[in-house]
């Protein structure tokens, strides 16, 4: 019988963004790369590339946009052409949006999320769940011998944003609407305060192999206390620790200025 979700043991933790709330003010785009036979793409947004060399599995920080209409473009890494995907969006103001690749190359299309990043109440995490894998089943995602998070996730399915209790939680993946353990995903830390996105990429029955991606999405900003006499050297000392860390863990991405868009 076919791997109906083999999916990898290795989860890949992509950084998208640390930030305190949903946006306020004008939008905010990402870009996820989930098509599994997809070379490295980059993004281009009204006609400037705004997110360059994302690999499969990739997750990008959000980049800024005006309110009103965008043109978005996916072409190969270092390349204009073939453009693979072109999509317009009309983006609201105080809203996040995730623009996910995904499905084989010959049909790779766009899912289009609008992201709630409203930080958790105190004590708990939340979490949802999206099925980019083309060719693996629906899928429940529950706690191992216990209630199921996200039931019946067919493919470009999303499971909403569920509030948990922080915490560490073994969970696994079970053939839709039966008992059937696909897969076991032991220690998932969920943390107080945060956002999480969890994404199913790749092939169930073939390579790469079906993996779990989890992205943060927003989390609580740590307090810091300003040092007796200059309280500003500290808070951009926790500031360049957290963009160092953040460099490091996401793919590049360019803060976009507003465009006028030509009617």
């Amino acid at each position: 019988m076919k791997r109906l979700l083999s999916l990898a043991s290795v989860l890949v933790l992509a950084l998208a963004m640390v930030v305190p709330v949903m946006a306020e003010g004008g939008p905010r785009v990402r870009a996820v790369h989930a098509s599994p036979d997809a070379p490295a793409v980059d993004v281009w947004v009204d006609g400037a590339p705004a997110f360059t060399n994302a690999p499969f599995k990739g997750v990008t920080a959000y980049a800024e946009l005006a309110q009103g209409m965008h043109n978005f473009q996916i072409v190969p890494a270092g390349a204009t052409e073939p453009v693979v995907i072109e999509a317009d969006l009309d983006l609201q103001n105080n809203t996040d949006y995730t623009i996910v690749a995904l499905n084989e190359l010959a049909s790779i299309e766009p899912l289009v999320l609008v992201d709630n990043n409203s930080l958790p109440a105190a004590g708990k995490a939340h979490v949802r769940f999206v099925h980019a894998s083309p060719d693996a089943p629906a899928v429940d995602i529950a706690v191992t011998g216990g209630p199921v998070l996200f039931g019946g996730v067919s493919f470009k399915g999303v499971g909403d944003y569920l509030p948990v209790d922080a915490g560490t939680y073994d969970l696994e993946a079970r053939i839709a609407g039966t008992e059937t353990v696909a897969l076991s995903l032991p220690g998932i830390t969920l943390r107080e305060g945060t956002v999480y996105t969890v994404y199913a990429m790749g092939f169930a029955g073939g390579e790469p192999a079906l993996t779990a991606v989890i992205s943060v999405d927003a989390q609580m900003q740590p307090t810091v206390l300003p040092a007796t006499g200059d309280g500003n050297v500290t808070l951009l000392i926790g500031l360049g620790i957290s963009l160092l860390g953040l460099l490091g863990l996401t793919t590049g991405y360019r803060k976009l200025a507003p465009r006028r868009i030509a009617k």
